[in-house]
């Protein structure tokens, strides 16, 4: 997604993107934090920058494919998405 205006480097939404939803962020130079115009979340740059890597232990596996669910006690193993094999 594009940023809208120069300058400070805008971010994704925490709030919107663990929804499915990508909307980028503003940066309010006055109060020195970020605020998105969808949903209302408002926050400073660590504050995003923590709840970006939640998202991101959301989505770690997203581009794994489950090999084996293996017994109780013992890891999911998975092996790298090489696309439709057909």
């Amino acid at each position: 997604m594009a940023q809208s205006t120069k300058g400070k480097l805008n971010f994704r939404c925490p709030c919107c993107f663990m929804r499915d939803i990508d909307m980028d962020m503003f940066y309010d130079e006055e109060k020195k934090e970020y605020y998105c115009l969808r949903c209302g979340y408002k926050g400073d740059e660590k504050d995003v920058l923590r709840l970006n890597e939640q998202a991101k232990y959301r989505y770690k596996n997203l581009k794994k494919r489950v090999v084996s669910f293996n017994e109780d006690n013992e890891p999911i193993t998975f092996e790298d998405y090489k696309g439709d094999k057909r």
